[in-house]
């Protein structure tokens, strides 16, 4: 019987897997599609995630990030980061990474869908399979988590993320975020003639939600652009974080916005406690663990969300950065720091 198996075979499902590897842990990942998988995502790594995909043997390309830089059309303010740089890297070469980090320690891959899981008290049926544990890290829209019964309704002002690259050499070390009374834009160095270009807000073409950005759409005029690439509602609830021997991680487990940029760190964080409570043979103990260090993340997310629904109040967000900037650099290292 196997020790684990992990349903995802994304960033977070991989990072999964290799903490059980390295726990002595018998682990299979289960993941339908082959090869690299690319996604809307705004691929920047804060400091923490840079340093547990480092420590986990994963090689990272890309750019360097030295802070977070706030951008409206009349100021800005920017925030380094104190625990060590960032890394802009695009989706498809993270993931190929980790996958070349998978393939070198020889976990097994499994390219099927999981369709049925069932609880045996002292193990879990994965399709038949039986193995102690089962870790669904299958994304925003996981289907896993509908097997298990924890979907939870996501609410109302649920927002969608489309993203691009754009060749051109980056002009910053810094994740820039330009505000607009609709949306916000992420620009990510992602490599020596690249930028990543990932949009926020409610429905609309790409163009159209770039070209309400009056600080960054004209810098952008007449570059070649990849296809535009979109992932949403980005909203997403689970009941709970553990039913029996099963374990959600990263954003199968509950997802509140893309705004403060770390969800690959915190999903990392989780993969680093759900294995902690597999190998302790406590599974009751990840809703804990999940709780603590989704909180600072959750807490901060939430509070600029709220801000940010109100149209008057979204205009003063970066005019309030920029007067107060010692306390925006405490928040951006807040996230930043490791969990």
């Amino acid at each position: 019987m196997r020790d684990l198996v992990v349903a995802g075979g994304g960033p977070v499902g991989l990072v999964t897997s290799l903490y059980a590897a390295r726990a002595g842990l018998d682990v299979q990942v289960v993941e339908p599609r082959r090869g690299v998988i690319d996604k809307a995502c705004g691929e920047g790594l804060m400091p923490a995630a840079v340093a547990g995909l480092v420590d986990l043997g994963v090689r990272l390309q890309g750019h360097r990030i030295d802070g977070i830089r706030y951008v409206d059309p009349r100021t800005d303010v920017q925030a380094r980061f104190r625990h060590g740089p960032g890394r802009g890297v695009a989706r498809t070469e993270l993931h190929d990474a980790l996958l070349d980090a998978v393939r070198a320690t020889g976990i097994e891959v499994a390219h099927r869908s999981v369709t049925c899981v069932e609880d045996r008290g002292d193990h879990v049926l994965v399709d038949g399979e039986p193995a102690r544990y089962l870790v669904a890290a299958d994304g925003l829209h996981s289907p896993v988590r509908r097997l298990l019964g924890l979907e939870a309704p996501a609410g109302v002002g649920r927002r969608y993320g489309l993203r691009c690259h754009v060749e051109t050499v980056p002009w910053t070390s810094f994740v820039e975020v330009h505000w607009s009374p609709l949306g916000e834009a992420y620009v990510t160095p992602v490599g020596e003639d690249r930028v990543g270009v990932a949009v926020l807000g409610h429905r609309g073409r790409f163009e159209d939600l770039l070209a309400g950005i009056s600080t960054l759409a004209p810098r952008l005029l007449g570059l070649p652009r990849s296809r535009v690439r979109g992932a949403g509602p980005l909203r997403q609830r689970s009941s709970a974080r553990v039913r029996g021997r099963s374990l959600l991680v990263g954003d199968a487990a509950g997802y509140v916005d893309a705004l403060t940029g770390e969800g690959i760190a915190v999903g990392v964080a989780q993969a680093r406690a759900a294995v902690a409570a597999v190998v302790a043979e406590d599974p009751a103990s990840y809703e804990r663990s999940w709780r603590r260090v989704t909180r600072r993340h959750d807490l901060l997310t939430r509070g600029l969300l709220t801000v940010t629904r109100h149209r008057s109040l979204r205009t003063r967000i970066v005019p309030a950065a920029a007067a107060l900037p010692r306390i925006f650099e405490m928040a951006v290292n807040e996230l930043a720091r490791p969990a």
